[in-house]
């Protein structure tokens, strides 16, 4: 068979040969007589898969060792839930700032339990830029602030880290985690659903400075408790062991490929070939965000007319490029090139655009 160029968002493509190592090992796991799914995760296999995985990551992220990380099952909008439960008093201010859909949502998951200051808002600008640093009215004495570090459905991205005091910064970084070198030690909270960077749906990464874990929070079951799981080495419940296996297999992929520096050029490569294919067409595609601000990893854009939509993606998907429809909340496209979308990949759609824009312009 031959596999398409999957620029979908999330479930997002994988990288061919970690599909291809996980085939091989699926009915046996390094001599085991069984599958890494049906060994206990409790037993020496999946306890070896599990410190890997940890130890890979905080290679590729140089995470410090005062940060505690998490395998968790779920994805990012549970986690929205728990930074508060875990990290706020009850009725204490935690201030967001608001950069497009998955900020929107993290608000709706963190009210119920803290008292949600809107600390600056891009949505009067159709999400299309970040409010500037200096416009953001932070409050005092806010448990946190949060933001989203790459918004997958509008294409906006902090392209710096904002500076907030001695507040914890959380930021929900599931779809630019691993993209390019970050600083771990500028934020109190690092969370990211694997499905876009790190590996299948179902599993999330949480990085949590140490001393934010002595923080009382809010009254809640065990379960919901980071501490709690950290002291089970994220297992105080059977976890997604498959899924945790899987995003291993990426980690070690992505170190033997040079890193997250190898990975930041490709990604500035890839991304501003397609921006390039956009902008040079005459208004054929647009997209609307602040040049200053676009997404390396998610590239919404519209064709002049709507009516070329389902042309355009018929087309391209008869050309081996799937899933590049936009998201309902937006419209339009999008192309998402995460680390496991190869640079052919994003030269087979440019040249598809440009292509399409003849026949069609």
């Amino acid at each position: 068979m031959t596999r398409a160029y999957n620029f979908s968002a999330g479930p997002a493509t994988l990288p061919e040969s970690v599909l291809l190592q996980a085939q091989a090992e699926m009915l046996d796991w390094h001599g085991a007589g069984a599958s890494i799914v049906e060994l206990s995760h409790r037993g020496p296999e999946f306890i070896q898969v599990a410190e890997e995985a940890e130890a890979d990551l905080r290679t590729l992220m140089a995470i410090p060792d005062d940060y505690a990380v998490l395998f968790l099952q779920g994805g990012a909008t549970g986690q929205q839930a728990l930074i508060p439960l875990n990290f706020a008093a009850p009725g204490q201010k935690a201030d967001y700032v608001l950069t497009g859909h998955w900020g929107k949502t993290a608000i709706k998951q963190a009210k119920p339990y803290v008292d949600v200051n809107i600390a600056a808002s891009g949505e009067g600008e159709g999400f299309r830029g970040i409010p500037a640093r200096a416009d953001w009215q932070l409050s005092a004495d806010a448990a946190y602030v949060h933001i989203t570090a790459n918004e997958t459905i509008h294409g906006v991205e902090f392209r710096d880290t904002p500076e907030v005091g001695d507040v914890p910064l959380v930021a929900d970084f599931s779809s630019s985690i691993v993209s390019e070198p970050l600083d771990v030690s500028k934020y109190g909270v690092i969370y990211a659903g694997a499905q876009k960077n790190l590996g299948p749906v179902g599993i999330s990464v949480v990085i949590i400075r140490r001393d934010l874990l002595e923080r009382a929070g809010q009254p809640r079951a065990d379960i919901f408790t980071y501490a709690s799981h950290l002291a089970k080495e994220s297992m105080l419940n059977t976890p997604p062991t498959w899924n945790w296996y899987l995003a291993g297999l990426v980690f070690k992929w992505m170190i033997a490929q040079g890193g997250v520096a190898e990975f930041a050029q490709r990604n500035a490569r890839k991304s501003a070939l397609l921006y390039g294919v956009i902008d040079g067409s005459g208004g054929f595609y647009r997209n609307e965000v602040a040049a200053a601000v676009r997404s390396r990893m998610n590239v919404p854009f519209f064709l002049h007319e709507e009516a070329l939509n389902k042309p355009f993606l018929d087309e391209a998907k008869a050309a081996g490029l799937i899933s590049l429809k936009g998201h309902r909340a937006l419209g339009g496209m999008r192309a998402s090139i995460y680390n496991a979308m190869p640079e052919e990949g994003v030269q087979a759609l440019a040249g598809f655009m440009r292509e399409f824009q003849q026949r069609h312009g």
